[in-house]
């Protein structure tokens, strides 16, 4: 049986870039083939020219045994082709339904809009996927891993035989990310073949039967997963052993710099919450989807301000009624959707860094873009931003090297406390380890660091303390020593909390 799909010594340059030197990949029926390598490494590229977004400069693509020369996004969609990107692509004033429907419905001006059936189709595609979304729901609404499942729900309706998933299980829980991997099954027992690209190695083994690495955009090699060990991946995707992924710097925390008292917003679904942070800790914020821990991080910064407690900095109660007001105290915080919240894409890396300290950077009420240029520099450099100049937009880096940019952002205004949401979500394993360092290196200066976080071996291992969270409350702080998955997973399920 010929492959679904197969690229043969594909290359592709972008402005004297070189983003592909002749690269093979194949897809059978019926598997699971995984692709891995840092950001930047081409997977991006690679699934852009399979999905017609771009053309390669040399090399074949087939698709179904075809030859494919004239392709683009419309045609690929012809040929069979589904793709579930990173980052969802939905209209946000639009309804679940509706954004269902612009994947699966022909096109057409007079066609009639049957709406009892589209909302009852898409509830049949979104029960398929395990999620429970109204129909009628605007986008807009929708949390990251809602918008995510509803990207999924898409492509399995559009019956394609080849379906490309970019991060699926990025802003997932475990019992979503089980759910997905049943749909994946049940398409790749209909003959469908998967392309996912994943940076959570530790998932390849129960979903994937070949992985292909790359590596500066050429082919390191394909194995199967069966015969491949996590550190043997970890070799082909950055050409050296990782020694470690969590650097923990050790720190002997000082005084207390934040802490919240009885902190209660009804607007946020936050009740009764009593932490607090020292400067040099990592205090952990720990708790399954939907614990609480994003809008605890939004009431703490003046997003939805508290209607009940108190919040106190340096022992003294403060008034936080908007992200100014925190800004203001020395609060920082990098939210978890980067590409929404964090950065702007369009915009230079220069003028994201400088966007929240423009008076430091202005001259009388003007921009002085060599100091804003400068100051950029410094943090790129600091930081270790990967890009030939602070002028490129932001839209064009890496995932991960976007999260540095809107790390700098917020580093720029001299925070004592910063909150980080999710701050690896998403980037490779190599950026993993980079950001981990910058966390340590930010907590032995002094700083109160808030890590929130989805993937329980990252909470443990970088925090000092951990605060788990569930429906709106914190159910116990955990010591570093005293922390254990199986603790936290319990605190997390309000197991074992008294009442």
């Amino acid at each position: 049986m010929p492959p679904l799909l197969k690229l043969t010594d594909v290359s592709k340059a972008f402005g004297g870039v070189r983003a592909l030197r002749a690269v093979s990949f194949d897809l059978l029926p019926g598997e699971v083939h995984a692709l891995v390598g840092e950001n930047g490494a081409g997977k991006s590229t690679l699934i852009k020219i399979v999905t017609g977004a771009h053309r390669p400069d040399g090399g074949t693509l087939e698709i179904g045994g075809r030859l494919v020369t004239d392709h683009d996004p419309l045609a690929a969609r012809g040929w069979g082709v589904a793709v579930v990107y990173q980052q969802p692509a939905l209209f946000p004033d639009l309804t679940v339904a509706e954004n269902i429907a612009i994947a699966l419905e022909p096109p057409g001006p007079w066609r009639r809009v049957r709406w009892n059936a589209r909302r009852a189709r898409a509830r049949e595609l979104l029960a398929c996927v395990g999620a429970r979304i109204d129909p009628d729901a605007d986008a807009r609404t929708l949390t990251m891993p809602e918008q995510q499942l509803v990207e999924i729900a898409k492509a399995v309706g559009t019956d394609a035989k080849v379906v490309v998933m970019d991060e699926p299980t990025a802003s997932l829980s475990d019992r979503e990310v089980e759910t997905l991997f049943r749909v994946v099954r049940d398409l790749t027992a209909r003959g469908v073949g998967v392309v996912y690209v994943s940076h959570r190695l530790d998932e390849l083994p129960r979903i994937a039967d070949r992985v292909t690495a790359l590596r500066d955009g050429e082919l390191v090699g394909t194995r199967a997963v069966a015969e491949t060990t996590r550190a043997d991946l970890i070799r082909m995707m950055v050409g050296r052993e990782l020694g470690a992924v969590f650097p923990k710097v050790e720190a002997t925390p000082g005084r207390v710099v934040l802490e919240a008292r009885n902190l209660a917003c009804r607007a946020a679904g936050v009740s009764a919450v009593s932490l607090s942070v020292r400067a040099g800790e990592i205090l952990g914020l720990a708790g399954l989807v939907g614990a609480g821990r994003t809008e605890l991080a939004g009431v703490l910064f003046g997003l939805t301000p508290a209607d009940a407690g108190e919040i106190l900095l340096d022992g003294k109660p403060v008034r936080i009624g908007s992200p100014a007001a925190a800004v203001a105290l020395g609060i920082a915080y990098v939210p978890e959707d980067r590409r929404r919240y964090g950065v702007i894409l369009d915009l230079p890396v220069a003028a994201n860094v400088t966007l929240a300290v423009l008076r430091r950077v202005s001259d009388r009420g003007f921009l002085n873009f060599r100091r804003e240029r400068g100051l950029a520099e410094d943090f790129a450099r600091t930081l270790g931003v990967k890009v030939p100049s602070v002028e490129e937009p932001a839209g064009t880096l890496s995932g991960g090297n976007q999260q540095k940019v809107a790390l700098a952002r917020w580093l720029a205004t001299d925070p004592r406390v910063i909150i980080l949401d999710e701050p690896t979500q998403g980037v490779d394993i190599g950026a993993k380890a980079e950001i981990h360092r910058l966390i340590g290196d930010l907590a032995a200066k002094g700083l109160a660091v808030v890590l929130i976080s989805s993937e329980l071996p990252e909470v443990l291992a970088m925090s000092d303390r951990i605060a788990v969270m569930h429906g709106g409350t914190v159910t116990g702080v955990l010591a570093r020593s005293e922390a254990t998955q199986e603790r936290v997973l319990e605190l997390a399920l309000a197991k074992g909390v008294p009442a």
